[in-house]
């Protein structure tokens, strides 16, 4: 067992009652003598902050989306006895210099913990451009619209569904898509055969089949410079006519000029909750298209649903604590890597 008796929560009021329930916080007084929460949104400056640092000397702090960057310099003395950042959201990118991480610092997030979520959301979102929801409701909202002759609807029941990845958000949406008896391919090369196998999911010889031989695409591949944009124009032409295209991954691996000119022509049908550049911009292309389906990056997941990471986060404490293995730990692939 590690010998660190303090553990430093800096969490906004919001962020202390969704990510952390009574039952994490009743396990985190067992596992530390004291558990000490500081509020970020009361640090007038970044010079308050880091006088804090100085003063506390956490070696185990506690983040969520709030709380400031930390120093650059790793022999900052306000760094001087950190050891674990746990962050209990995503992207460290933001609060965490490459250069902590280079110099030892774990940092581990909410890892696959609210891929169920996200999988959710992309199911949501499947099902809204296959019934146009999001364009009638709008239209009957602003036209005073109904339903006419030219109503074309889809159900998601005996559909092709293709994934592009098949990471642990792609493996929950398998398991959501079953009841309507879909068919489902995944291009994902380094998964390996067995997973597919487990799945029920057929592999994809090449991004080519994947994209001509499925009505729905779902996006979810990981953002690599080999996979900057690599859905291009070409790739999306080979989607059926009026098949659907959603995107839950990564905006950056997609074309976005190509795919917002194929929606505009009504070509396919879109939904998309990334983007390459956010918030999306005002100018969008995209917010033009009414028959596009927008959501503000809000996949990830729902104020409800946050305590799953942060049980996950405190779980991690404990394995901390216990010395033994880390999940979810951000690596400086994985920091490069992420948006």
């Amino acid at each position: 067992m590690r010998s660190s008796s303090i553990c430093y929560l800096c969490l906004s009021d919001n962020e202390y009652e969704d990510f952390l329930l009574p039952a994490e916080r009743a396990a985190l007084a067992t596992l530390f003598t004291s558990v000490i929460r500081i509020n970020p949104e009361g640090f007038s400056d970044m010079d308050a902050w880091h006088a804090w640092l100085e003063q506390e000397k956490p070696e185990v702090l506690v983040t969520c989306w709030k709380t400031p960057t930390l120093p650059e310099d790793p022999k900052h003395p306000g760094l001087s006895e950190l050891k674990y950042l746990c962050h209990l959201t995503g992207t460290v990118r933001k609060l965490v210099p490459r250069a902590l991480i280079e110099s030892g610092l774990i940092v581990t997030n909410w890892g696959s913990s609210i891929s169920r979520v996200v999988a959710e959301c992309g199911l949501l979102l499947i099902l809204t451009e296959l019934r146009r929801s999001s364009l009638w409701s709008l239209r009957m909202h602003r036209d005073n619209a109904w339903k006419d002759k030219d109503l074309d609807t889809r159900s998601l029941f005996n559909q092709k569904v293709g994934l592009h990845g098949l990471g642990s958000i792609s493996r929950c949406l398998v398991d959501l898509l079953k009841p309507f008896d879909v068919s489902i391919s995944a291009y994902s090369p380094s998964v390996p055969d067995e997973t597919f196998e487990k799945l029920g999911v057929h592999r994809a010889d090449s991004l080519e089949d994947l994209f001509s031989q499925n009505y729905i695409i779902v996006e979810l591949a990981a953002l690599t410079p080999k996979n900057h944009q690599i859905v291009d124009e070409r790739l999306l032409k080979l989607i059926p006519e009026d098949g659907v295209f959603v995107n839950i991954g990564r905006g950056a691996v997609v074309d976005e000029s190509a795919l917002a000119r194929l929606a505009a022509a009504g070509r396919i049908r879109v939904a998309l909750d990334v983007y390459s550049k956010e918030p999306l911009p005002g100018d969008s292309p995209f917010r033009a298209i009414e028959h596009v389906t927008l959501l503000p990056h809000i996949s990830g997941p729902t104020v409800d649903q946050r305590c799953a990471a942060g049980a996950h986060g405190v779980e991690n404490l404990s394995r901390y604590v216990a010395q033994c293995e880390l999940s979810a730990i951000v690596d400086l692939w994985g920091y490069d890597h992420a948006t």
